[in-house]
């Protein structure tokens, strides 16, 4: 979704702005050695295969997970996550903050350089930051920023921002979104640059070649300032359809995708893709979820949103849908992070509880037909998701029986994303949606519950309205003390699993497949593609040559 339709991400710190020191520094890594057998080389191309089609490449207007994707191999941020989640330095080389947390003073990397060999500069920062927050600027990503009192480049390699008063997520929020080429962009409607699909960045890789609907080819910036990518590079093959994808890597045509847990559990289980491939499984930071749009009469009653909850069989959907890879969802928070809170109000399956609270709201089968009723209209609705994605479908197949045995009709229509986003999302035309929400690693979740949130493009979608919950928002956001925050957290969770906005269903593990000759892959909490620069193929296993 956006910056939770995927990835960019409302977050879930691990990590407390209040652990972290006065004074970070973060230093590159050391540079390859000469491609003897096994060990580090330059050379290759790493062909991953995607689903969706990416949008928009200037990483503040992108709403889709492909976008920030691939965005993420071109642009940076100031900051970025270590491996055990706390905060280093990316285009900052290091940080003072205020002791009342009020004032954060970035010192930048010198001497690094755009992919079109301009320097980078503090007032690339400051241009990313005015963009924005400009009102003019279409992003759903503008909030934190808007915390900001007054920003300054104090000189090339200096910007400072203070705020008015404290913000928990502020140093987290200056990550990738933010850094823009003033000298291409300056002047001009950023809606409308070429920049959307020819970007330039500082980051790892630059965009070489977009064949739409087909391939994105990227390949390294032999000038990054952590050094030259070991991988010369890297590819998307844009393959809209899962099972398509599979047989293309068996093929050897790709050698990277997420596998569906048919695939990572079944298809995969063979000495073919035991000699040849590496499987991962980790946790993922995302929920699947079902949204009601709350102004829609009939989920405008909370009695109903609980009895469709009860009415859901999530361990069902998690063993059928998943194959046990994943865990039944409480909330928007992961399991085993700081702020979730294990004790919210639970909805076991339970469907004679649903028809009771279905009848308490005035819905009762009047003709006999197996389909509740009331004023005279049978409850049918439609749950909207977008196409290629076969565990919603078959999730949202699965909800569609379980609701049909208390009297709910369920209707399931899949549409294309961008359409599906653009069409029915931000113009509110839906019923229900069943869609996912990736997450980061602050537990801020202002964008999507606060009530302030609800104009087109934004993401509170559904219309949830809250005055506890908004008044929860801004204390769990206003202190720097994680207790604080903590108990702020609790309760928003347990206001939501009684108010029932969503029905949350699953939190998937991540799946990753990728072909045994690339080695430097180290799994971590964040994953396996943070240190992608870092992948390599020993010279003797290499399969593509960079044609110079």
């Amino acid at each position: 979704m956006r910056k939770a339709f995927f990835l960019a991400a409302m977050v879930l710190l691990l990590l407390s702005i209040a652990g972290c020191r006065q004074r970070q520094t973060s230093t590159a890594k050391a540079g390859p050695v000469d491609g003897e057998d096994g060990q580090p080389a330059y050379g290759d191309a790493l062909i991953e295969g995607i689903i969706g089609e990416p949008s928009n490449l200037i990483p503040m207007l992108a709403s889709d997970s492909a976008s920030h994707s691939v965005s993420g191999l071109i642009f940076n941020g100031l900051v970025k996550y270590d491996t055990d989640l706390s905060i280093i330095g990316d285009l900052a080389e290091a940080w003072d903050i205020s002791k009342d947390g009020l004032v954060i003073t970035f010192h930048l990397r010198k001497g690094v350089k755009w992919a079109d060999g301009m320097e980078f500069t503090a007032d690339d920062v400051m241009f990313g930051y005015k963009t924005i927050i400009d009102e003019k600027t279409p992003t759903a990503y503008k909030e934190d920023f808007l915390q900001v009192k007054r920003a300054e480049a104090v000189d090339r390699h200096t910007f400072r921002v203070t705020y008015d008063k404290p913000f928990a997520p502020a140093l987290t929020s200056w990550g990738s979104l933010i850094v823009l080429p003033r000298h291409l962009l300056e002047g001009r409607d950023i809606t409308k640059s070429d920049m959307a699909r020819d970007p330039v960045g500082l980051g790892p890789y630059k965009l070489s070649k977009w064949a739409s609907g087909q391939e994105l080819i990227l390949e390294s910036y032999k000038d990054y300032f952590e050094g030259r990518p070991y991988v010369d590079r890297y590819i998307y093959k844009i393959i809209p359809d899962p099972a398509t994808m599979f047989l293309v890597l068996k093929t050897g045509e790709i050698d990277m995708m997420n596998l569906t847990p048919i695939q990572y559990t079944k298809q995969t289980d063979s000495e073919f893709f035991r000699n040849n491939f590496q499987k991962y499984r980790y946790p993922a930071f995302q929920y699947t979820h079902l949204a009601f749009n709350l102004k829609h009469p009939w989920f405008s009653d909370k009695r109903v949103r609980q009895a469709l909850a009860y009415g859901i069989d999530k361990d069902e959907i998690v063993d059928v849908v998943l194959f046990g890879l994943g865990r039944p969802a409480t909330g928007p928070y992961v399991p085993n992070t700081w702020p979730y809170n294990p004790n919210v109000r639970k909805y076991d399956y339970n469907p004679g509880k649903a028809r009771e609270l279905l009848k308490e709201a005035g819905w009762k089968d009047t003709d006999n037909d197996g389909i509740l009723d009331k004023d005279g209209r049978p409850f049918r609705f439609t749950i909207l998701t977008n196409a290629g994605n076969a565990l919603r479908k078959n999730t949202a197949t699965i909800i569609q029986w379980r609701l049909e045995q208390i009297g709910v009709r369920v209707d399931i229509r899949t549409v294309e994303w961008s359409t599906f986003v653009n069409q029915f999302i931000d113009k509110k035309r839906f019923e229900a949606v069943l869609l996912g929400w990736s997450i980061g690693l602050d537990a801020d979740q202002y964008d999507i519950w606060h009530s302030s949130k609800t104009k087109e493009k934004e993401l509170n979608f559904i219309s949830f309205s809250n005055p506890e919950v908004d008044e929860l928002l801004e204390k769990g956001r206003r202190t720097f003390d994680i207790r604080e925050r903590k108990k702020a957290y609790f309760r928003i969770q347990e206001i939501l699993a009684e108010e029932s906005p969503y029905l949350f269903l699953y939190v998937p593990d991540a799946t990753p497949i990728v072909h045994s000759r690339f080695k430097g892959i180290k799994p971590a909490p964040i994953g396996i593609s943070y240190n992608l620069p870092k992948w390599y193929v020993p010279q003797r296993l290499q399969r593509h040559t960079l044609v110079q």
